[in-house]
This record gives C-alpha cells, structure tokens and sequence, in this order.
C-alpha cells in the first residue's frame, strides 16, 4: 500500500478539510504519513485567500515536483483557477476543488492503479460537511478546532470566499455535539468553533441563527474544559449571543470579531455594515466585563484616505482591545474591490500597517502589565524536557495570539486547566507561576 501524506496551507477551516481527507484515505486503508519525503503521494491543500498564501501554496508544489512525488493539489487554488491549473501544473495527477475531498479516496485509485489523471472541481461549489469521516488529527495539544458551518452568504468587497466556498451551509446541532464528545474522549479539552461567520450558524437549517442553542448544548459535555467561538459577525453579534457567553460557565471570554475598518466611507466600500463600531464595543465589555476582545483590520483598501485611516488608529487608540491583527489590502481578482479606484500604493499600506501594529503592541503591553500580580486561568499547552511549561489564558486563541511561560514543580498534563499568577510581562507573552 502506497504511502500518501498531506501538507496543509491556510486557515483553520482548510486544516479540518485535510483532516477529514485523511480520515477517509484511513478509514479505507490507506498508510498515512506527516513526513512528505516518505510519501509516494502527496496531498497539498492549497490556501488562495490573499496573494501571499497563493504563493505559500504554489512553492510547496513545486517543491515537491521538484522531489518527484505524485501530487494531488486540492482545495481553493484549484478551485479559484479551475482549468488554468491545468496547463500551468501539468505534473499534477489530480485536482480537487473545496467541496469535493468526499472524492479523495475514488482519486487516489484512479491515479495509482488506472494510472488516469482526475480533475474533480465542482464548477459550483456547495461544501456538505461529511458527517460519516472521523478526523485524523494532525495537530498535538489539548485543543481542536470543529467547523460548525462552511460557505457564507455576504459579500465583502475585499473576498473571494463566497465564490471558493459557495453558499452558507450549516451542520446539524447533533453531529457537532456527537463530534465535540468524541474529540473529548480523546483528551481535547477546548474545542474552537470555526466557519467563515459562526453568528449564522443554523440560519440555513432552523430558519434563525442557533448559535445559542449550540453554545447550551456544548456546555453540557462534561469532559470539555473550554469552548471558544471564533470569526464571529459584527452585525449578528447579538444580546443573547453575549449573555450565554457570559452565563454558559465553559464558553470562554474570549469575543473574535473581525471588524476590518472603522470609517463609514470604507466600510460601505468594502459593503460591510456600516455602524458605529465604538457602541459595540461597549456593549461587548458591558455584557461580558471580563471579555478579552480579538478584531482584525485591513488597511490600504482602496479609496482608504488619510482620515480615514487617522478614524481607524483613533479608534484603536481609545478601545485599547486585547489582541489586534493588522493586514495590507491584497487586491484579488473576482472581487468587488480589484476594480475600485484609487488603489492605495504598496508603501502606503506597508506604513499604516507599521503604524498600527506600533501602536498596538504599545497597548498590549500595558494590558498584560497590568496582570502582573492576579490569577487567571491557563490551559497547558506543552511542556519541555527542561521542565519549561507553555500555556494559553483564555484571553489567546491557538496560534494566533501569545503565550504563557510557567514556572512550577507540579505535575500537570497538556489540557489541564490551571489557576497561574502572572509575575512578568511584554508585548504578547507572560510568565507565570502556580
């Protein structure tokens, strides 16, 4: 049997898709292996949200025709460029658009033993969650993503999702509890929900959002420590989602909200809701006092002028929110914003980035320093041969936001979730002790 590996590129959303492909090629048999040189066969799931994570994309392609291996390429590359991919990457044995890795099994039979080259990209993509995979988890630690919803019905100015991902499509409140149960009898002790807008969820299928309801239902698995809900909507983000994440005790305080401007002349540009997202805030830290509060913003979209990009660092300023990413305007093709005049210049944007992000971690740093001396609760990460333990508050998500560095003679185990006084601080990280 042929061994295959997988290397993953992207967001969260992409590394459940890999994970539900290898689940399949295992459930059928299939030797599975992480290291690619060992591989005969070599998935790439493929990220194309911005040009960046294109060309993150197409090196590893490359690299491992390069290494000769037979290459499937799958995901939103080959579903942005359809047939160009075709005659740019002829190496490739097969294509597989994003609502097509239920055929990823049919795929590698047909390219190892009928030797014929498959080209399976759904023209119209409409991502159905195969609710039959087990995943195999490809990353270690006490914590797993779970996506409770694909696809998404705005259209932001700036994205390509709804035309690579297609129509906003829910999974049942069953399954994704059935899911959170088994990922917890395997030891996960926080579970992050994920979709490209989780303050939907459950529209499609119950006839209104039903995030709430998922929220009580999550709650209830006894085995589960955390419950963190990412890539929420500004315009959806309700009363009653605040209130039961404020009342439900394993939902975490933890409010992800991509804002991505603050100026109405923007916001109407990038056909986002245009509101006075200060009063948002507010509410947010009114409803919830102990919220830590996560947003991204772009800058440099184009018709950005000077005031509105002084609006955005003002507002930045007065919010001081716990965790702020910043990202330059990437302009992309299909989109409503590809055409729209006057596109800012490279160094424009390379600036008003520097300057938020200065900004920023000056306010993160005062944020964490005023932790220095209180308790908060960590959930364990790693710990290292040396006895270095790293952990999370419930103020930072996986991978996106810091760390705590904990000192201690204890023994605690990854997933645990432990009471740390902080005793130093910078930018991003802590120390701690318990």
């Amino acid at each position: 049997m042929r061994k295959i590996a997988l290397i993953n590129h992207g967001c969260a959303k992409n590394l459940v898709d890999s994970e539900l492909m290898l689940g399949k090629l295992a459930q059928n048999g299939y030797q599975i292996t992480l290291d690619e040189t060992k591989a005969d066969i070599v998935i790439i799931n493929t990220c194309s949200f911005i040009h960046d994570a294109e060309k993150e994309s197409v090196a590893s392609i490359f690299d491992m025709i390069q290494n000769g291996k037979k290459i499937i390429i799958a995901g939103c590359l080959s579903q942005k460029y359809k047939q160009e991919l075709k005659g740019l990457i002829p190496e490739a044995v097969a294509f597989l658009g994003t609502s097509d890795i239920d055929k990823i099994v049919d795929t590698v039979k047909k390219v190892t033993k009928d030797k014929v080259k498959v080209y399976a990209v759904n023209e119209n993509p409409k991502y159905i969650y195969p609710e039959n995979i087990e995943r195999q988890q490809i990353t270690v630690g006490a914590s797993s993503y779970i996506k409770i919803a694909e696809g998404c019905n705005f259209n932001c100015g700036y994205c390509i999702i709804p035309a690579l991902r297609g129509p906003y499509t829910s999974r049942k409140i069953e399954n994704i509890v059935n899911e959170a149960k088994n990922l917890a009898k395997k030891g996960v002790t926080e579970i992050c929900l994920i979709a490209q807008d989780t303050t939907s969820y459950g529209k499609d299928l119950y006839g209104k959002p039903s995030l709430v309801s998922l929220l009580e239902k999550l709650n209830e698995i006894e085995d589960l420590s955390w419950i963190r809900i990412l890539y929420t909507y500004p315009s959806l983000l309700t009363d009653d989602v605040l209130e039961a994440v404020n009342r439900l005790e394993k939902i975490v305080k933890y409010i992800d909200v991509p804002l991505q401007h603050v100026s109405k002349n923007v916001l109407a540009l990038m056909n986002r809701p245009v509101e006075d997202y200060s009063k948002l805030i507010k509410r947010i830290r009114k409803i919830i006092p102990s919220a830590a509060i996560r947003t991204t913003f772009i800058v440099g979209y184009p018709g950005e002028t000077e005031e509105d990009f002084n609006e955005l660092y003002n507002f930045i300023k007065n919010m001081k929110l716990d965790r702020v990413g910043v990202f330059e305007f990437s302009k992309e093709k299909n989109t409503k914003a590809y055409k729209l005049k006057p596109q800012i210049t490279a160094k424009v944007k390379k600036q008003r980035k520097k300057l938020l992000m200065e900004l920023q971690q000056q306010i993160s740093k005062n944020i964490n320093k005023k932790l220095i001396g209180k308790e908060i609760d960590c959930i364990i990460e790693t710990i290292s041969e040396d006895g270095i333990i790293t952990a999370r508050t419930y103020k930072d998500a996986p991978e996106v936001d810091g760390l705590i560095y904990i000192g201690t003679d204890k023994d605690v185990i990854p997933g645990d979730v432990v009471t740390v006084k902080i005793t130093g601080a910078n930018e991003y990280d802590l120390t701690g002790t318990f």
